[in-house]
């Protein structure tokens, strides 16, 4: 059986258009995926990467233009100035890892949840009653946004060393055995690859 490492940051716009693919995908091959969401500003200083605000105005104009046709194509509403823009991350990111732990919801929902409440609801993710609704929607009790926290903090930092230690530098990310893959537009790619056909 084959299993996917998703490494993956709750304000990224890229990992928002994924959709629920991945878990499509995993479904489909009969795959596993553990859930590894990170600090993706940390993840750019680690590995060669710039913060969108500090880019070139050529490629923030890119950007823009990249994520309003990249919605458009998978049928996903976006606002692409959200309110809550960058935000922190790490709360949302313990109530995944603490959600992961417990088990018994719809994981790959809570992530699209989160993501869809930034950059489609203009809701703040660093907010404990964003973070407990989008929980208790996907079937989680949403107390898991208090509990595990020192725990969801070291897990959090592991994913981050994990991840720069496996050639992980974007999100969305997915790793299955040596295979890598970057971004939500190379889910068929990774479609494939578990087809044994890439």
């Amino acid at each position: 059986m084959a299993h996917i490492d998703y490494y993956f940051a709750t304000i990224s716009p890229f990992t928002y258009l994924a959709g629920t693919r991945l878990e499509e995908i995993a479904q489909k091959h009969g795959a596993t995926i553990t859930y590894k969401p990170l600090d993706i500003m940390g993840l750019f200083s680690r590995t060669g990467g710039t913060p969108p605000k500090d880019r070139h105005e050529n490629r923030k104009e890119y950007r823009v233009q990249d994520l309003r046709r990249g919605a458009t194509k998978v049928g996903l509403p976006i606002n692409l100035q959200p309110a809550f823009f960058p935000t922190n991350m790490a709360p949302s990111a313990y109530a995944i890892i603490a959600a992961q732990h417990a088990g018994g919801g719809d994981l790959g929902g809570l992530v699209h949840s989160l993501l869809r409440a930034c950059w489609a609801e203009d809701r703040n993710v660093a907010e404990d009653d964003v973070i407990k609704a989008c929980l208790e929607a996907n079937g989680f009790d949403p107390s898991l946004a208090d509990s595990g926290l020192l725990s969801g903090a070291e897990t959090y930092a592991a994913n981050l060393e994990e991840a720069v230690a496996k050639g992980v530098f974007g999100s969305p990310f997915y790793i299955v055995g040596n295979e890598r893959f970057w971004g939500h537009d190379r889910l068929d790619d990774l479609d494939l690859h578990l087809s044994g056909k890439l």
